[in-house]
């Protein structure tokens, strides 16, 4: 029988997940129970996707401030240091800032305007304009910056960022300058010490820094990229992907994360007799139109998937086919027609004009996103995502 039903995203409820729990075990005994409450069954090829959070709690992978301070004194010298294009957030970068700070004697904080890395608004474009600033050029000091814009307070969190990195610095018992800037090498006028912050573009941050003259220059993905007295750490991302726990701890982005995939496929197969891909997954990336934000804060989508996730979709457009190959066709004929196409499809669809307008996207990137967008952030507590259906076409 044909099934009426296409992709599916289910929220699954677990326990809260504490250091040293076997999570591999309890995300499959939930899948399966879940499965057999809600009276649904599992598929191969169906996905289980696991929030990075739980992941890196199970791990216990956590740091304090302390040995941020620890770490950023020891690789940038405990002076006058860059801190340059951080997001604007108190859940990722605030606490982060603290322990920046405690390990200087001097923050010259630049910030890019007029937003961040990731959307978050300092202050309108179209202010820009009718004040004739070019953030491509002009560096802005802090006078400048409240002269000519005033009071900018977050459009969703109420906090003017402006001044809430900058007490948070004072706080922690540094001298704090203020910059406004979007070109790198700004803040060599500065210091020669620098900490770029940014995610998605650090490679580039890096390279330009130390191709005009930076003395020494790292990234966040370098801060607590190994342990400091025994704290968590990430050596791929360090400090990327870490978010508040406590006012003086910080969760880190797991690490090892493929064993954990691997071993929650094995237990699923066990338990299932199906082949069932599973990753971890943390911010998803999509764009809010109205405050302009670009949910990716974390440094990837997924940082482990099972072997099945691999690539991009390999798919036909069927309005493309509905209205073109098969313009003349209707009803029996035409689901036909478009079935045949999509079962004789190439296995390899680049630069077919029939599958236009399809996302060109990992597909991790696509599950994670969704699947973000299932659990959400706050206090749903499904913080494991079962899809279905999501490999499926219309001849299933």
């Amino acid at each position: 029988m044909e099934r009426k039903i296409g992709t599916v995203s289910r929220g699954v409820r677990c326990p809260i997940i504490r250091e040293g729990d076997r999570l591999a075990k309890i995300v499959a005994d939930c899948i399966v129970d879940a499965a057999d409450s809600e009276g649904f069954t599992l598929r191969d090829r169906d996905v289980v996707a696991v929030t990075e959070s739980i992941v890196a709690r199970s791990q216990g992978n956590y740091a304090t401030v302390d040995a941020i301070a620890k770490d950023v004194k020891a690789k940038l010298g405990g002076k006058t240091v860059g801190v340059i294009f951080p997001i604007l957030s108190r859940n990722r970068f605030a606490i982060c800032l603290r322990g920046i700070a405690m390990g200087a004697e001097k923050i010259v904080l630049m910030l890019s305007y007029p937003s961040d890395e990731v959307g978050n608004s300092l202050v309108s474009i179209d202010r820009l304009d009718e004040a004739g600033v070019n953030p491509y050029s002009d560096v802005l000091t802090l006078e400048d910056y409240r002269r000519l814009f005033g009071e900018n307070k977050h459009e969703f969190t109420g906090v003017d960022y402006v001044d809430y990195y900058s007490q948070i610095i004072r706080d922690a018992g540094a001298e704090v300058e203020i910059i406004f800037a979007n070109r790198p090498q700004t803040i060599l006028n500065y210091t020669k010490n620098v900490l770029t912050c940014d995610i998605h573009t650090r490679a580039r941050t890096k390279r330009i820094l130390r191709e005009n003259g930076a003395d020494v220059v790292c990234g966040l993905d370098d801060i607590l990229n190994s342990s400091v007295d025994g704290s968590g750490f990430n050596e791929s991302f360090g400090l990327l992907g870490s978010n508040k726990s406590t006012e003086n701890t910080i969760k880190l982005f797991p690490r090892d994360c493929g064993k954990f995939v691997t071993e929650t496929q094995k237990l699923l197969k066990d338990a299932t007799g199906k082949n069932i891909e599973v990753m971890v997954y943390g911010d998803g990336a999509f764009k809010d139109p109205q405050g302009k934000i670009w949910e990716l804060a974390d440094p990837c989508v997924s940082p482990a998937y099972t072997d099945g996730l691999k690539g991009t979709p390999n798919e036909l457009k069927l309005k493309y086919l509905a209205d073109n190959d098969f313009k003349d066709l209707s009803g029996d004929e035409l689901k036909e027609a478009v079935s045949k196409s999509i079962r004789e499809k190439d296995s390899n669809l680049v630069g077919n004009m029939a599958s236009q307008g399809t996302t060109p996207r990992q597909l991790t990137d696509l599950i994670g996103s969704l699947c973000d967008l299932t659990s959400g952030s706050g206090d749903k507590g499904t913080p494991v995502v079962l899809v279905q259906g999501y490999f499926d076409n219309y001849t299933n």
